[in-house]
């Protein structure tokens, strides 16, 4: 929990700490300190294919401090995105089911009532667009743009818009299924973060 609560952290800030690395001519500092997480992970993890992944992240996080500082601090951004998008996207192919987030409505919800199960899966095709179009823009804000509005999007405008996207569907819910007994707010987000890592190695054994 505690390991949790600090990656969090570190993934919650790490556009601010790109921002004044760069400001303050020490770019190197944030991709620096993801490459020994992504190390650890690395080592800790149980899988050959994540534990290489891992570690290929963090020689190529590692080789771009020395080479490439602002360029590789702001593409980790991207790459988490991308790999976001793998993973809800991942469990709509088909022998790769349940959808993400039915995975996580199941919990609440373990006798589905017709049309739940569809709805889970265009609600997880809307959230595979959601990071991909994240990565782009991401690309493009990393190339082309300053690193002001590359720091906004990624550290403020991005969870606006996850905001957003999870209270409108929140609501969107109770019109979609009228006699349906949904679940607050609190009491979904509480299933999420208590069952994420559950469902997120689930995925990954698919």
């Amino acid at each position: 929990m505690i390991k949790g609560i600090i990656a969090t952290c570190l993934f919650l800030t790490y556009p601010y700490l790109v921002y004044r690395g760069i400001e303050s001519g020490m770019a190197w500092i944030a991709p620096a300190i993801f490459s020994g997480v992504y190390l650890l992970q690395s080592f800790a993890a149980q899988r050959i294919a994540i534990k290489l992944y891992k570690a290929v992240v963090s020689v190529a996080l590692l080789l771009g401090t020395y080479y490439l500082q602002s360029l590789t601090a702001k593409v980790l951004p991207v790459l988490i995105q991308l790999m976001l998008m793998y993973f809800f996207g991942r469990t709509l192919l088909k022998g790769k089911g349940p959808s993400f987030i039915e995975s996580f409505v199941r919990l609440q919800f373990p006798i589905f009532e017709p049309g739940i199960s569809e709805y889970c899966r265009q609600l997880t095709i809307l959230w595979t667009v959601f990071f991909g179009f994240n990565a782009i823009v991401g690309v493009v804000l990393a190339n082309w743009a300053s690193d002001f509005w590359w720091m906004l999007y990624n550290g403020v405008l991005i969870y606006l818009m996850i905001g957003v996207l999870m209270i409108g569907e929140y609501i969107f819910r109770h019109y979609r299924f009228p006699g349906l007994a949904i679940p607050d707010l609190q009491s979904t987000i509480k299933v999420m973060i208590v069952n994420g890592r559950k469902i997120w190695m689930d995925v990954q054994a698919r």
